[in-house]
Parts: C-alpha cells; sequence; structure tokens
C-alpha cells in the first residue's frame, strides 16, 4: 500500500504520541482517520491539527473507547461506519499502550493486569473488531504495535518489566503468526509488527495517570536522578517523568510515525523503530544467553543506547 490518499485509518491511542503523529502525517496525504483514545481532551487536539493540515474532503472522526474493554471497541466500529459512512477501512494501527505492573512476584496484580490488557488484548479487540471492514476493502494493513521488551524483556538490572515484556512478546508473536493466517483466509491483508527503541512521547505520565497511582518503576526513576519523590506531588511526578523520558528520547514521536508508514509502504512486516532498537535487535540475535545480565546491560550503555530508560 504505497498510497495513503483516499483510503480509511484506524488508529488506538491516537490521543498523543505516536498515534497523534500517525493521524497527522496519514490526514496530511488525504487519509481519512478514524481515532479513538480514553482522552477525549488529547484526541480533540490530535483532530484539531489533522484538519488544519488535510486536504479538503479528508475526515477526521474520535471516539472514547478504552481498548482493553471489548465491547467498547465493538462500538467503536459501528461509530466508525456512522460517522466515516463507509463499511470499511484499509489501515489498521493497533497502537494503544501503557506501562506499569513491573514486577509479577511483588508488584500490584490489578496494574499488572491493566497493564497486560491493554497492550495485548487492546490489539485482539482491534483486529477482531475491524477485521470484517478490512476484508470489505480491495486492499488492508494491520500495523500491531510492540516495542523493544516483546524481544528483550528487562530494562536492566533490578527493574523487573514483566506486565509491559509479557504483553508486547505476545503482540510479536500474534502478529508474526497473523501472517500465514491472513495469507490463507484473507490474502488481501497484510500486517506488521513495530517495534520501537526509546521514543518521544508522554508513555510515562499517561501511564501513571491511567493506572491511577505512581509505579515503582517511576519512583526508582526518579530517585536514580537524586530526586526524592516524597517532596512533589503527583503532578509534579508526572511532569518530570513525561520530560525525563519524551525529552532525551533518540527518535521524536513524529520521526517514529514516519518510520512506520514507510514500512507500510515498503511491505515490510517488521519494523523497528530507531537506531537503538535496530542496535539492541542485533546484540540479542548475537549474544541471546547473556542479554540478561548487567554486562550486556554495560555494552549497551558505553555504545551510548538505552542511557535514559535503563
Amino acid at each position: 500500500m504505497r498510497d495513503f490518499a483516499g483510503k480509511i485509518a484506524v488508529i488506538t491511542g491516537g490521543g498523543t504520541g505516536m498515534g497523534r503523529e500517525l493521524a497527522r502525517a496519514l490526514t496530511a496525504e488525504g487519509c481519512s482517520v478514524a481515532m479513538c483514545d480514553v482522552s477525549e481532551a488529547n484526541m480533540a487536539e490530535t483532530a484539531r491539527l489533522c484538519r488544519d493540515a488535510a486536504p479538503q474532503g479528508t475526515k477526521v472522526s474520535t471516539f472514547r473507547a478504552d481498548v482493553a474493554i471489548e465491547h467498547e471497541m465493538n462500538d467503536w466500529t459501528a461509530a466508525v461506519r456512522r460517522d466515516l459512512d463507509t463499511d470499511k477501512i484499509h489501515l489498521l494501527f493497533n497502537n494503544a499502550g501503557i506501562g506499569g505492573g513491573g514486577s509479577f512476584v511483588a508488584g500490584d496484580r490489578a496494574a499488572w493486569e491493566r497493564t497486560f490488557n491493554i497492550c495485548f488484548w487492546g490489539v485482539i479487540h482491534g483486529v477482531r473488531a475491524f477485521l470484517p471492514m478490512l476484508q470489505n476493502a480491495s486492499e488492508g494493513h494491520i500495523v500491531n504495535t510492540s516495542s523493544v521488551n516483546g524481544f528483550w524483556a528487562s530494562l536492566g538490572p533490578g527493574r523487573p518489566h514483566t506486565a509491559y515484556s509479557a504483553a508486547k512478546f505476545a503482540v510479536k508473536g500474534f502478529t508474526e503468526a497473523l501472517i500465514e493466517d491472513l495469507r490463507m483466509n484473507a490474502p488481501h491483508i497484510s500486517c506488521s509488527v513495530v517495534m520501537p527503541g526509546h521514543i518521544g512521547t508522554d508513555i510515562a505520565g499517561n501511564s501513571l495517570t491511567i493506572q491511577g497511582g505512581i509505579s515503582d518503576e517511576m519512583l526508582f526513576g526518579l530517585e536514580e536522578q537524586g530526586i526524592d519523590p516524597k517532596s512533589l506531588s503527583e503532578d509534579q511526578i508526572i511532569a518530570l517523568a513525561n520530560a525525563g523520558f519524551r525529552d532525551t528520547a533518540p527518535t521524536s514521536a513524529a520521526q517514529a510515525a514516519r518510520i512506520i508508514l514507510d514500512g507500510v509502504r515498503e511491505g515490510r512486516w517488521r519494523i523497528l523503530v530507531g537506531e537503538d532498537a535496530k542496535f539492541l535487535d542485533q546484540s540479542v540475535r548475537a549474544d541471546p544467553e547473556n542479554a540478561y545480565t548487567a554486562g550486556f546491560v554495560e555494552r549497551l550503555h558505553a555504545a551510548g543506547h538505552f542511557g535514559s530508560i535503563t
């Protein structure tokens, strides 16, 4: 699918970050976009940015939905049919995700399951809800966002990262298995798994807001920076978390969106986003037995990668 003009795309997590930038890039090319998010205010801003730059006739619609809740995703499907007056879509971006639920052993079960349900079941619900509309199109493409934590389940020694990593491994496996499933049963639809490295988004603060509390991972990160979390309000912690993650990223959300869309144009099923993602992929493949040792992480740091998140 080399040309997005005149197509229809559906994006989860369209309120901020990569979801917002995907929506902006697509609508700028004349692709109509339907997005969902849990924040109506964020979606409204994305929609404004899209409409300001989109060619005449490009449609933009928003819908408040939690991807972890299947009936809300099904309700969104009905809204897309109504708002865009269509029975088909061409592109599905299962982009929504949050962090949290670091430790399976010692962490909060609710936070663990919330993270897993959004990051994995949100993808499943997205594909199930919109597959009939993809099948109605002459061509379709599904893009599922995994992570480098979908092939390296770590943030480094001393930092459990089980819910997010387990979900992203599952997204990667599901998408790879879907390649043959689609080839046999819906050959006009293809799919890609996206594995971003450190991208400049507000996922850190957004995760805290959605989880409804400050995670151990976030406290650990602040303490590593010499900041006493007890001296800060929750709003201050969110602002610091966002700035610390977003502003130190080697790849912006807009750059990530462009890499993803270029990957779709080129028909690639495996899209690594960022030089850090490429380096980590090569490093894990070269030395899998030592991928979870302190020495492995030290080599990442020495190469100039992942210093701000590990």
